[in-house]
């Protein structure tokens, strides 16, 4: 290892944590895969029955985080037209504090701004607003910085509403933006070239560390990504995997420098290819779920520069099932679980071989866009009704079905279901549940 990586390393290890061992503090959870280590988590439950509490709030797409002994969470009031944050006991579920941050909840009917999901150090709390405005408050609620993405470094540019979430890793806080290189709609630089780019910002401040430009061959829409950047650890360095733009990257998570590419899933660049499953990576191997219908392509860690077709360790075209659209896959108990929107299923994947253990067809007639959880030996699933699934990790046999909400018009769930403690969390419409004992 060189000079430089292993001072990374040992910045890396040093750098003090105040999350503990039962909080999710990101969307996809303390081990950036949408899996928890948690034991004894719930199985039966309904609206009332195994309750620990539950909170008001309003219709939006972000998922709750838990750190600190508090809940964290972004929502659009629609009746006051106000973007807000909110923060909640995680004991009781008393509203501690909340902010209107931003009159404008949206610019499109599909969706607000509040689908960013925050992130929590155990000293501050971030959010992330589709309209570009970034917030850091600590625990009590007091604001520390904000700035706003577009105003300092132009309009983003999305045919719909820009939704990454950030991510917190190493001490910076990052964002990814790969959006569209011409303007859409009446957004973006109509002079100059839109650039796509990864930006990674002193945490303490927001002030800006660096800002890496991430070009790509894509056309129109399809160089737009609503996907998050995930960090894994192979051969013992860490990088940031990014998916969008027709390639997945790896990048330094200290310079953002792109160590390898590969791509693409698109040959024939069809220009409304956007992206919105985040990467997953396990046992060496990370996965870019391609649009629509089409599969999934397993790219081998370790690879350096331009990689070729050699680097893919499987791609599922006969496993038609094996396909998302929208959910990031999971990866748990040595495997790669892929709720499938489009396909209606939920399947088990070896990481190395491609090979299926087992698919079942997802419960219930709506959609599917929440990521699966998975942990306890479960994966939790739940669609745009608020029917709440439990899947034997190991059979793929339906333990539990439960309904949770019972959606207006226009309104879906699209909240991933997070555990802390022994405890869930959902979100539906119009509430937030803890779901399992109380005094958690």
């Amino acid at each position: 290892m060189s000079r430089l990586g292993l001072c990374a390393v040992i910045i890396f290890l040093t750098i003090p944590t105040l999350t503990s061992a039962g909080d999710w503090p990101q969307w996809r959870g303390p081990n950036f895969n949408g899996s928890t280590d948690e034991k004894n988590l719930p199985q039966r439950w309904t609206r009332t029955d195994n309750i620990a509490w539950s909170a008001d709030v309003s219709c939006a797409a972000s998922t709750p985080i838990v750190c600190g002994g508090k809940v964290f969470l972004t929502g659009a009031d629609k009746d006051s037209d106000m973007l807000q944050v909110m923060c909640f006991d995680r004991a009781d579920g008393k509203l501690l504090w909340k902010h209107d941050t931003a009159k404008g909840i949206k610019i499109g009917r599909r969706s607000n701004y509040a689908s960013p999901s925050p992130v929590a150090d155990g000293e501050r709390v971030f959010f992330f607003f589709g309209n570009g405005d970034l917030f850091c408050y600590d625990l009590k609620g007091k604001r520390i910085w904000a700035r706003n993405i577009q105003k300092d470094f132009g309009q983003f540019v999305f045919q719909w509403t820009f939704s990454s979430s950030p991510l917190l890793f190493d001490g910076r806080l990052y964002l990814q933006v790969l959006q569209r290189d011409v303007p859409v709609d009446g957004r973006g630089f109509k002079d100059r070239e839109n650039k796509s780019y990864l930006l990674a910002m002193d945490q303490r401040t927001g002030k800006t560390l660096w800002q890496h430009i991430r070009p790509s061959k894509a056309e129109a829409e399809s160089h737009e990504a609503y996907s998050t950047p995930m960090p894994y650890s192979h051969n013992g360095a860490y990088q940031l995997l990014i998916v969008g733009g027709d390639a997945v990257s790896g990048h330094d998570p200290a310079s953002g420098e792109e160590l390898w590419r590969w791509g693409t899933w698109n040959p024939t660049r069809i220009p409304h290819w956007r992206l919105v499953p985040s990467p997953i990576a396990g046992d060496g191997i990370v996965v870019a779920c391609a649009p629509k219908r089409d599969p999934l392509y397993a790219v081998k860690l370790g690879g350096k520069g331009q990689l070729t077709d050699d680097a893919l360790a499987w791609v599922s075209r006969e496993t038609r099932e094996v396909s998302s659209d929208v959910p990031s896959p999971a990866f748990y108990d040595g495997d790669f679980f892929v709720l499938s929107d489009v396909r209606k299923s939920l399947s088990r994947v070896e990481p190395r071989t491609g090979k299926v253990k087992w698919t079942v067809q997802t419960p219930g007639r709506k959609k599917y866009e929440a990521s699966p959880l998975a942990g306890d030996g479960k994966i939790y699933i739940v669609n745009f009704d608020g029917l709440v699934s439990v899947i034997n990790a190991a059979d793929g046999k339906v333990m539990q079905e439960i309904s949770m909400d019972e959606p207006a018009a226009g309104e879906v769930v699209r909240s991933s279901v997070v555990a802390s403690d022994g405890q869930l969390f959902i979100r539906t419409t119009r509430k937030l549940y803890c779901v399992g004992d109380k005094g958690k």
